[in-house]
């Protein structure tokens, strides 16, 4: 007779969702009894004919440590399970930057002897079809050895929260590095919209290439040992992208699929430089957004918070299209509790990676107690909503700017404006309230206008509170 299983994300020191139903679910023979109790509550049930079995308790507050307990021909006991607060963190490499790379990473680290905050990293893995369970090692305890390795973004954000809301707080790390949007959308969201159906275009383009990259990179690899063994410095080269990561639906099979039978409160997200090419980048708004939606639609928790981080300032190839994704990441904001953490301003030029990763975290914060938790507080940098004429000029309205407008200098920086042409010049911006009234001398009548559109532009508009305006092209 088989052993009871469960999925890796039930083990010691796990964290439940609190005020949901705890769900469980496993493995073992067809036909098998099997009972689960937590908190003083059981349930059971037999398998189905594919050894499938799933139970639900009764939802309770935050609180721990508890044990459960699963009972079948054998017996699994789980321990020091908190109730919570659990937290998704996936995207790209900036997510996945860990925290002994952030600036000040000793003194931060300091801070995170923190046992009710507790982690789980995904490994990385992709696969044809939907999965059951992820390849991971198991929850740990939050401690300066822990979190050096885990996403920065992920603990930094952690920490703020389980200091507003003083509960325990768990964070499911599952990322990878220079990966597509369209990877972490399932198969059938994408199929479903014939406006995306460029993605596996742009996919296929990647797939005609790859024999030659195949062999590019045995070169580089003999490159490589040669240089060792001649004791010489070790050639650089160009990154490659893993094609197998790239395949659309290839991580949200792997990766997220896994985990959506588990209830969470919401997801962060730091994604899109790799949408960010002339391929990509035209549909990254209506992508984007189907990703959220197909994530909500398979959790099956209702429309959770999404938080997500707005690409950072950085100097890009002539090819990039970082404007467009930035302004696609804001007009996701339509969708129902989602929330941006603009980096615009904390980025670096040089590096695609900053090392700033606790703002960034800071403000993801702001937007998870003021969505996620209902706080009346400001919590995002001015976001555009109209423009009208007046006359020579125009008039450009925010959301996000009730305390003003502020430019962290002498003038305004950052804005341009276009006749019906589109030719876009540089704009002389006066603020007035939570307003700025734009106007160029080289566009006699203005119809458009744009601000820091540019891969790394200079700007300067906050609200107030201290947080940037987002980047913006009016319509």
């Amino acid at each position: 007779m088989a052993e009871v299983k469960l999925p890796a994300l039930f083990a010691d020191h796990m964290v439940i969702q609190r005020d949901f139903p705890v769900h469980v679910w496993g493995w073992a023979d067809p036909g098998e009894a099997v009972t689960v109790s937590f908190r003083g509550e059981s349930r059971a049930t037999t398998t189905d004919e594919l050894g499938r079995w799933q139970v639900s308790l009764p939802s309770g507050a935050a609180g721990g440590p508890f044990t459960l307990e699963v009972r079948a021909a054998n017996s699994i006991t789980i321990s020091d399970v908190l109730v919570g607060d659990v937290w998704v963190a996936s995207g790209q490499s900036n997510m996945g930057f860990q925290m002994h790379r952030v600036m000040n990473a000793d003194a931060e680290l300091q801070t995170a002897d923190r046992p009710k905050i507790r982690l789980f990293q995904v490994a990385h893995a992709t696969a044809d079809y939907p999965l059951e369970d992820v390849k991971a090692e198991t929850w740990v305890l939050c401690s300066p050895e822990t979190a050096t390795k885990f996403s920065a973004i992920g603990f930094l954000f952690a920490r703020g929260v389980q200091d507003d809301q003083k509960v325990p707080i768990g964070v499911i790390e599952s990322d990878w590095g220079g990966t597509p949007a369209e990877a972490w959308t399932s198969l059938p969201a994408l199929a479903a919209d014939a406006s995306l159906m460029p993605v596996f275009s742009a996919f296929s383009l990647m797939t005609d290439t790859e024999s030659m990259n195949i062999r590019d990179r045995a070169r580089q690899v003999r490159e490589v040992e040669a240089a060792k063994a001649a004791g010489t410095p070790e050639p650089k080269f160009p990154w490659h992208p893993e094609l197998r990561s790239w395949m659309p639906g290839a991580l949200y099979n792997a990766m997220i699929a896994p985990l959506v039978k588990f209830p969470i409160r919401g997801a962060i997200w730091y994604q899109g430089e790799s949408n960010g090419g002339p391929e990509r980048a035209p549909t990254y708004w209506r992508l984007f957004s189907t990703m959220i939606q197909d994530w909500r639609r398979n959790w099956g928790v209702g429309d959770f918070p999404f938080l997500f981080v707005q690409l950072a300032n950085w100097k890009t190839g002539p090819e990039g299209q970082w404007p467009e994704v930035r302004d696609a990441q804001r007009r996701t904001l339509a969708l129902r509790n989602t929330g941006m953490a603009s980096a615009i301003d904390i980025g670096d030029s040089i590096d695609i990676h900053p090392k700033n990763k606790q703002d960034v975290a800071k403000r993801l914060v702001l937007a998870a107690r003021a969505i996620a938790y209902g706080e009346k507080l400001e919590y995002s940098g001015p976001l555009f909503r109209a423009v009208t004429s007046e006359g020579k000029s125009l008039r450009v309205w925010f959301d996000h700017a009730s305390s003003g407008l502020v430019a962290k200098g002498d003038v305004v920086k950052g804005f341009e404006v276009a006749g019906a042409d589109r030719k876009f010049f540089p704009a002389v911006a006066k603020i007035e309230g939570s307003a700025l009234v734009v106007s160029s001398d080289q566009v006699a009548a203005p119809v458009y206008v744009r601000y820091g559109w540019a891969s790394d532009p200079e700007v300067n508009l906050y609200n107030k509170e201290g947080l940037p305006a987002s980047p913006f092209q009016s319509e």
